[in-house]
């Protein structure tokens, strides 16, 4: 089903950039992710990495730097800490871009965990700290919370 959606979205809109290079490679690649075909998700997102850093206006604020993250996901994925590393640095280093979106609380959980891939224990605690830090009145059982704080205390 959600392939059909995406395949209908392109073929109503293909002439809109914001679909054809944001939207469009970013569900696609988050498909192939759920069939761990990480590798597949990365090529996709080949076609989002000129437009990643833009911010086409209010009407589609939500699909800033999406692509990096579903990108950096794919490194977790694929058990590439380095390169997840970078994808969501890029994330915390332009929080002008992403604003209020999820993704960039996130993405210190995402680095923290690329972090500890590398065996990288100190990066990977501040990381944490700074997810937790950020999420410290959230409501507690909130699943993301509870492995995160779980995560970092296994870092302890």
């Amino acid at each position: 089903m959600p392939k059909e959606l995406a395949d209908n979205l392109a073929r109503r809109f293909p002439e809109d950039t914001a679909v054809q290079f944001n939207y469009l490679p970013t569900l696609r690649a988050k498909l192939s992710l759920n069939s761990a075909d990480f590798q597949d998700a990365i090529n996709r997102l080949r076609a989002a990495s000129p437009y990643e850093m833009g911010y086409p206006g209010e009407a589609y604020e939500w699909q800033a730097m999406y692509p990096v993250y579903v990108r950096g996901e794919a490194y977790l994925a694929a058990r590439d800490g380095n390169q997840a590393a970078e994808e969501f640095q890029k994330i915390l280093d332009h929080r002008g871009i992403v604003l209020y979106e999820p993704i960039g609380a996130l993405a210190n959980l995402q680095l923290g965990r690329a972090y500890a891939m590398q065996g990288d224990t100190a990066k990977a605690k501040a990381a944490y700290q700074d997810f937790l830090t950020l999420w410290k009145d959230a409501d507690p059982d909130i699943t993301i919370l509870k492995q995160a704080k779980a995560e970092y205390a296994k870092l302890q």
